[in-house]
């Protein structure tokens, strides 16, 4: 190994300007994969017409592949749970109570289009609803893209009456009609940008670990407690407008958290608002609800 006339070794020298340009290559690396995360971010926002707000959903996810997602999950879901008979008295009752929201959500969606100064997007129009109930202990209830739906058997004895269960099935079929699945998937995909920028730059594991904690709890938690917010205001407004009372929200969730014991976690670590959370928001938006019961629904309760 040739020496210097100051007496350093070349070769350490080169391993040095190497491993520097190791580094800068790798904050290279990381700076692309921002770069990307970025473009894909602006480039695939979209105005949510039931917000007014800009939402990012990939430009690749359209409604119909939302459809055919759905499908194959409900297909999934009820191969492996058991519905119960569809001409049972339950089943009946919870078709009964779908059938006056799905009827009423091109007026909902084109009033809240309407105050927020949107254009309604239709996109149910090409929904194929269907509802199942399911026998379980679950107090629970979803509405995939496409609008396929399940109620558990768990929910009816929490809800206790038909209004309740509207106001579940309401939000169910809220998630639906704001895209909410799209969104999911298309942050997913963002985050795995951001998991890859992290592994391509050198990061090790406990760092990456560390940055997707901070990620979770300051983007992707709060991200979906607002789908969920979002979610009980669309489906409180759906189910007024369908002539069930919107004041049977606040019981409702009184008991659900009754049910769950009072055991919810903290609600920066959740995906949903915890309970006392979302009372206070249902409470406030009543008025609003009554509005839309006096206005969507001249003939008074569902009989």
């Amino acid at each position: 190994m040739r020496q210097d006339p100051y007496g350093r070794q070349q070769y350490g020298q080169g391993g040095g300007r190497r491993g520097g340009g190791l580094g800068n290559l790798r904050w290279l690396i990381l700076l692309g994969f921002l770069v990307y995360g970025g473009c894909y971010y602006f480039s695939n926002r979209v105005v949510d017409p039931y917000t007014g707000e800009k939402v990012l959903i990939d430009n690749s996810i359209g409604v119909e592949e939302e459809k055919a997602l759905g499908l194959q999950a409900y297909e999934e879901i009820l191969q492996q749970e058991r519905p119960v008979d569809p001409n049972s008295q339950i089943a009946q009752q919870v078709r009964t109570i779908a059938q006056h929201l799905i009827a009423k959500v091109p007026e909902v969606e084109a009033a809240i289009a309407a105050e927020k100064g949107t254009q309604p997007s239709g996109n149910w129009k090409s929904f194929d609803w269907d509802v199942n109930v399911i026998q379980s202990d679950q107090a629970n209830a979803f509405c995939l893209p496409g609008g396929k739906m399940a109620v558990y058997t768990g929910l009816i004895p929490v809800a206790q009456n038909a209004d309740a269960v509207a106001v579940v099935m309401g939000h169910e079929i809220a998630h639906a009609l704001l895209r909410h699945g799209a969104q999911r998937m298309s942050q997913q995909k963002l985050t795995q940008i951001g998991q890859m920028a992290g592994a391509m730059s050198g990061m090790d594991p406990q760092q990456q670990q560390m940055v997707m904690a901070a990620m979770g709890y300051g983007y992707l938690l709060p991200y979906a407690r607002e789908h969920e917010t979002q979610a009980d205001e669309v489906g409180l407004m759906l189910a007024a407008a369908a002539c069930f009372n919107p004041e049977e929200a606040v019981p409702l969730w009184q008991r659900m958290s009754e049910a769950s014991g009072g055991q919810a976690p903290p609600e920066f670590s959740s995906t949903h608002p915890n309970p006392g959370t979302r009372i206070q928001n249902l409470t406030a938006l009543m008025p609003k609800a009554k509005e839309y019961r006096a206005k969507f629904c001249p003939q008074g309760a569902v009989q």
